[in-house]
């Protein structure tokens, strides 16, 4: 099929559509079967993920998802046939990405679906012309938005609360103080500004979905991104398997133990991990804590789109607040409208209907984006990434974050004043 008109020159907005057509379709009309991806065993590979019923739901969730995806195609002008195979394969790659991430052992180190996504995104876009032959369909940012659309149904105004005034006290303190010394450290190091915002926003507010965020609020380079969300993954996990020890040879308590560990490593399986080793009380606290952090996410984005529109501006000289609303990421209204939507709007009910089938899929949409980010980056390109900066960048901010954080941690939840 020939390449149509562009029925929206703008997929900003058209993200935002799809991505409540997709909660409406989920709250009224269709709830599709999430597959099942966690196993340990060859048994469980068979009798559960391999199972007739579960590559049913793998197969109506490809037909689900395709529709939308090519929906979208056709309106932003792509031609039809070579996204829809350029689709099947993301979505292969997502599958596998999933059942990798699935695995008892990788989840208890941590890795999560992601990281896999992108790796085998790269060797096909590094050792095929894949990359070459779908440039035109890859469309990794458009599905990043739909993803980040999808997570405002996950942020519930009344969750805050539940997190625990304490946690809410130590996210605030720890992600603004964190955040600008973070993006100090990377103008110090000569990191440009762009990969400097998302470095900041992964290592202090809650490490990948931050950094997704952040470059949808200041419409980065998806290729920074990667870099970015390899960074958070790998640096992870020594955190999780040392932070622990650290924490019994300092002789912390379950609940400054718990705090310190959930305001500073950067995925949640890692902080579930490394809050296990250290028996219920840390767990429960650093969940706690690092979900303080989660909910913040949405404030965030939106300072973060704020202060990039407004940055771009003055460098004009002249503030052209047209050129500012032009600018701003219009998925963040998406996200702003399906939080209230799930915290004001809906019953308990069918909140606790959908919550979960959306997560599902927001984290499909996710996984297509990431696999496509992997096809599109030059692996090369990416290893000499600013020389070497942007990573010693990551890790000094993080070196600051454990330290602010346990100071902070040891204050607010060593007793010192009570709520």
């Amino acid at each position: 099929m020939e390449k149509s008109v562009p029925v929206f020159t703008n997929d900003d907005w058209l993200a935002v559509l799809i991505g409540l057509l997709i909660i409406v379709l989920t709250i009224d009309i269709i709830v599709p079967p999430m597959p099942v991806f966690k196993w340990s065993s060859g048994g469980d590979l068979a009798a559960n993920v391999f199972s007739g019923a579960n590559l049913l739901r793998m197969s109506g969730l490809y037909l689900y998802t395709l529709t939308l995806g090519t929906l979208s195609a056709y309106l932003l002008g792509k031609r039809l046939r070579l996204f829809v195979a350029a689709f099947t394969v993301l979505y292969l790659i997502c599958m596998a990405a999933l059942l990798m991430a699935g695995n008892t052992t990788m989840k208890e180190l941590g890795l999560e679906y992601v990281i896999f996504a992108l790796i085998i995104g790269l060797v096909l876009g590094n050792f095929t012309n894949l990359s070459l032959l779908w440039k035109e369909v890859l469309m990794g940012e458009f599905f990043v938005k739909i993803g980040l659309v999808l997570l405002g149904a996950g942020l519930i105004f009344s969750d805050i609360l539940q997190a625990g005034l304490l946690g809410i006290i130590q996210a605030l303190v720890v992600v603004i103080c964190v955040w600008y010394v973070a993006y100090w450290i990377c103008r110090k190091l000569r990191v440009d500004d762009e990969m400097g915002v998302l470095i900041a926003s992964a290592v202090s507010i809650c490490g990948v979905s931050a950094a997704i965020a952040a470059c949808g609020a200041i419409k980065g380079d998806p290729k920074k991104l990667s870099y970015v969300v390899s960074l958070v993954l790998v640096i992870a996990i020594p955190m999780m398997i040392g932070m622990p020890y650290l924490a019994k040879a300092m002789s912390l308590s379950g609940e400054v133990a718990g705090a310190w560990l959930g305001g500073t490593i950067d995925t949640t399986g890692a902080v579930v991990a490394s809050g296990a080793l250290l028996g219920d009380e840390a767990l429960k606290i650093s969940t706690i804590v690092k979900f303080s952090q989660n909910v913040l996410l949405g404030v965030a984005a939106i300072f973060i789109s704020v202060y990039w529109s407004l940055r771009k501006g003055r460098e004009k000289e002249q503030v052209d607040y047209h050129r500012i609303w032009d600018s701003f990421p219009k998925f963040v209204l998406g996200f702003l409208a399906a939080s209230l939507l799930f915290s004001f709007v809906l019953s308990d009910e069918v909140v606790k209907a959908t919550k979960d089938p959306i997560k599902g899929i927001q984290t499909i949409w996710f996984g297509l984006a990431f696999a496509s980010i992997g096809l599109e980056t030059n692996f090369g390109t990416l290893l000499k990434t600013g020389e070497g900066r942007p990573a010693m960048a990551f890790i000094a901010a993080q070196v600051f974050n454990i330290i602010l954080t346990l100071a902070v941690a040891s204050l607010v939840f060593g007793g010192y004043f009570s709520i």
